[in-house]
C-alpha cells in the first residue's frame, strides 16, 4: 500500500467485513461503540504519548490559533471523553476508524490505516480485566479470518516489583522503572550508580549531591552563570538547573552492589517462551511470586486459545512504544508478504485516565487491531476470500 491510500470499492468491502466481524466480537462481550474526533487537542498526544508517537504526530493550527493534530491512535481520545463524559465505571468501549502518522523513516508505509480496538476503563480486578483484553483481541483477529498467530508479552510491573524487593536507593529506583527499556541508556546508568566517580565532572556532582537542595540549585545557578549565557538548546534554563541537581544527587547516593546490578541485568536479559522464562524468573526473584502467578494465568488462556506456549514469548524489556503503559503488555504477530508483521497490541496503563482529568487512579486496559495490516496476512496466507 503507498503512502497515500486509496481505499478502492473491492478493499473497503473486505475492510468492512472485518470490521463488522471484530466489532461483533467486542458489542457480544458488552462494549459500546465509540468515535472519537479526527481532529484533537495536539497536547493531549505530545504531552503522554511516548517519542515515537510524539515524532510521528501530524500537528496543525486550525484558524483560532489553537494547536491540534490528527489523531495518531484512537486510545487516548477515548479515555478523554470517558473522563469527561463523567459517565460510570467500569465502561467498555470500542471503535473503528481511521488513524494517521508521520512515517520519517519508512516513507513508503501509509500515513493513514483503519484502527480498529477495546478500552476497558475502570475494572478494579486488573488481572480479570488483563485476560478479557487479551482475549477478546485474539478472539476478535480470529474472527476477522486471521489465525496462526504468534503472541509476544511483557510486564511492566514485573521490573517494578523486581527492583522495590531489592536493595537500591529510593531516589534511583522511578530512574531505573522509567528507562529499563532503553537500551545503552539503561546500560550506561546501572554502570554509573554501581561505579560511582568516574571522573572530575563526576565528582564535582558528587560534591554537590552532598549539599542540602537549596545549596545544590544556588550553586549550580552560580555554575550557570559563570559560563554566561550558552546555547541551551531546546531545554530551558530551569530545566538544565533541575537536570544538573538530579544528576548530583545520583552522583552523591550509596553506591549500588554489584549483585544486586547483575540481578537488574539478568533479569532485562530474559527474552525466550513464556513458560521457560516463568522458570528463569522464579529461580532468579522467588520474591515475585504474586506477578509471576498473574503470568501463568494469562499463558493458561492463550492455552485455551488453542495457542501453542512455544509460540509465546516473554521479554522482560518489552514495553511497546507508549509512555503510558505501566504493567502487562502483549502483541499479535502474523506475516504478510514482507515477513513478520504485527496485527494487533494492547497492554495496561493506569495511570492515563487521572492524567486527563479523572481526579484519582483508575485502572484501565485496552487493545488496537490493525485491520489492513489482518487482511494483508490473511491475503498472504491464502485466507482473505
Amino acid at each position: 500500500m503507498s503512502a497515500f491510500p486509496n481505499y478502492d470499492p473491492g478493499l473497503i468491502a473486505a475492510l468492512d467485513a472485518q470490521a463488522d466481524a471484530i466489532l461483533g466480537v467486542f458489542s457480544k462481550a458488552g462494549y459500546k461503540r465509540h468515535e472519537p474526533s479526527v481532529l484533537q487537542p495536539a497536547d493531549i498526544f505530545l504531552d503522554r504519548s511516548g517519542e515515537e508517537i510524539r515524532r510521528r504526530t501530524f500537528e496543525l493550527t486550525d484558524p483560532s490559533g489553537r494547536e491540534l493534530c490528527l489523531r495518531p491512535d484512537l486510545t487516548i481520545p477515548t479515555c478523554k471523553w470517558q473522563v469527561e463524559s463523567g459517565n460510570a465505571y467500569p465502561a467498555r468501549l470500542c471503535y473503528h476508524g481511521l488513524a494517521f502518522r508521520h512515517q520519517p523513516s519508512e516513507p513508503h508505509r501509509p500515513t493513514q490505516f483503519y484502527q480498529a480496538g477495546l478500552e476497558l476503563l475502570g475494572l478494579q480486578d486488573r488481572a480479570a480485566a488483563d485476560i478479557e483484553t487479551m482475549r477478546l483481541t485474539v478472539e476478535a483477529v480470529r474472527a476477522a479470518g486471521l489465525d496462526g498467530l504468534e503472541v509476544k508479552i511483557g510486564d511492566l510491573g514485573l521490573f517494578s516489583a523486581l527492583v522495590d524487593g531489592l536493595n537500591v536507593p529510593v531516589q534511583w529506583r522511578g530512574r531505573l522503572k522509567r528507562h529499563f527499556w532503553r537500551a545503552g541508556y539503561f546500560e550506561a546508568l546501572l554502570q554509573r550508580m554501581t561505579s560511582g566517580a568516574a571522573n572530575d565532572s563526576q565528582r564535582l556532582l558528587a560534591h554537590l549531591g552532598g549539599l542540602g537542595t537549596a545549596e545544590a540549585r544556588v550553586a549550580v545557578e552560580g555554575l550557570l552563570d559563570m559560563v554566561g549565557e550558552a546555547p541551551l538548546g531546546a531545554r530551558t534554563r530551569e530545566e538544565i538547573v533541575e537536570r544538573l541537581i538530579e544528576q548530583a544527587a545520583d552522583a552523591a547516593a550509596l553506591r549500588l552492589d554489584p549483585q544486586v546490578a547483575n540481578v537488574i541485568a539478568e533479569m532485562l536479559s530474559i527474552s525466550c517462551p513464556a513458560p521457560d522464562a516463568l522458570k528463569r524468573i522464579r529461580a532468579l526473584a522467588p520474591s515475585l511470586d504474586a506477578p509471576l502467578q498473574a503470568m501463568q494465568a494469562r499463558l493458561d488462556t492463550l492455552s485455551g486459545l488453542g495457542i501453542d506456549p512455544a509460540r509465546v514469548t516473554f521479554a522482560a524489556r518489552f514495553g511497546r512504544n507508549m509512555e503510558y503503559y505501566t504493567g502487562f503488555v502483549f502483541e499479535l504477530w502474523s506475516r504478510d508478504a514482507e515477513g513478520a508483521v504485527q496485527v494487533a497490541g494492547g497492554g495496561r496503563y493506569d495511570g492515563l485516565l487521572e492524567a486527563l482529568g479523572a481526579g484519582r487512579p483508575i485502572p484501565a486496559i485496552g487493545s488496537a487491531i490493525r485491520t489492513e495490516r489482518v487482511l494483508a496476512a490473511r491475503r498472504a496466507a491464502g485466507r482473505a476470500e
